[in-house]
């Protein structure tokens, strides 16, 4: 079963292994200036998810928030004396592990100085997050340039929880992600955590009249009651709730298993059962038999998000500490 997963992978893999020449980046791009970068990472993520496993999740979300704006740019990173970076806007307001990312960076920086950008060590701190989540490993193509911008309205480009189907694949779309990109990479909700205000409007104001009985119809009953329980009222911006009930540390295709229960945590989950396509690959995964050939296509489609628009070449810089440009 082993080889056969890694079969799948090395031919998804291959598919997109074209697109990632045209954009320079390539598995071995460190391979003389930095050989140890991807043990120094992995060796601060197993630090790390030791003692606080439930930061997987925020890593992994990182990766993807940074990439949705201005590509895989290590952009979501930078501070900004004003508050008007990328980072303050609403939808990154819930990110948390920036102080990790800057601990992995020093590391980095200790081993190789001046060499590996912001964003490929989130890439590579994303793929670690899964791998250790007892989810799948691919090899990270890389060679990506930090950016030295950042905007707080552009996370306009990130997919709301809110999302209806057609709205998540217009944003997936402009960065060269499709349908099955979308129904793919929404699995990564297997792992982490999400505060009530994300989905509550599903338990009690729907369609805006804001009562107990404005309900989300395409919720499960005994799902939404369980959520109500936990989350009060609209107004609870504090409590966190699993994303994937009793397996949020574990990356796995529960979370197909929920949604084709109408279990989903957020709309843009249910939104998935709403065509035909994404419903289909729902549906056959919810089995669990095809773990193998999720765990492929989870690969090939976090390589593909990677290669979004990224900086190379001399374009961007490489900067030395993450939250900050150098000049």
């Amino acid at each position: 079963m082993a080889s056969r997963a890694a079969t799948m992978v090395a031919l998804l893999l291959a598919a997109v292994a074209a697109t990632c020449a045209r954009a320079q980046l390539h598995e071995k791009f460190y391979g003389e200036s930095c050989p140890s970068v991807e043990d120094v990472v992995r060796k601060e993520m197993v630090r790390a998810l030791s003692l606080a496993p439930s930061l997987a999740g925020p890593l992994l979300r990182m990766h993807f928030h940074d990439c949705f704006v201005r590509g895989c740019d290590g952009s979501v990173l930078l501070d900004s004396a004003n508050k008007t970076a990328e980072k303050d806007a609403q939808p990154n307001q819930t990110l948390r592990g920036f102080g990790f990312v800057e601990r992995v960076k020093a590391a980095v920086e200790k081993a190789c100085p001046d060499t590996v950008s912001c964003a490929d060590i989130l890439a590579l701190i994303a793929r670690d997050a899964v791998w250790l989540s007892k989810g799948p490993f691919w090899t990270v193509p890389l060679g990506r340039r930090d950016g030295s911008v950042s905007i707080s309205n552009e996370t306009d480009a990130l997919p709301p929880p809110t999302s209806n189907f057609t709205v998540l694949t217009q944003l997936f779309a402009a960065v060269n992600l499709d349908a099955k990109d979308l129904v793919v990479l929404s699995a990564g909700h297997t792992i982490g955590t999400s505060h009530c205000f994300s989905f509550s409007d599903r338990l009690y104001n729907f369609t805006g009249m804001e009562n107990p009985s404005d309900i989300d119809p395409t919720l499960e009953p005994q799902y939404m009651m369980r959520l109500k329980s936990k989350c009060a009222s609209l107004n609870d911006n504090t409590t966190l709730v699993e994303m994937d009930p009793g397996s949020f540390k574990t990356f796995d295709t529960d979370y197909f298993k929920l949604v084709s229960k109408r279990r989903g945590l957020f709309h843009s989950d249910g939104a998935l059962l709403t065509d035909p396509f994404t419903r289909a690959y729902v549906q056959r995964h919810a089995t669990g038999a095809f773990k193998d050939e999720f765990f492929a296509d989870f690969a090939a489609s976090m390589i593909k998000m990677g290669n979004a628009n990224p900086l190379t070449g001399s374009q961007g810089e490489i900067r030395k500490k993450c939250s900050v440009v150098n000049h």
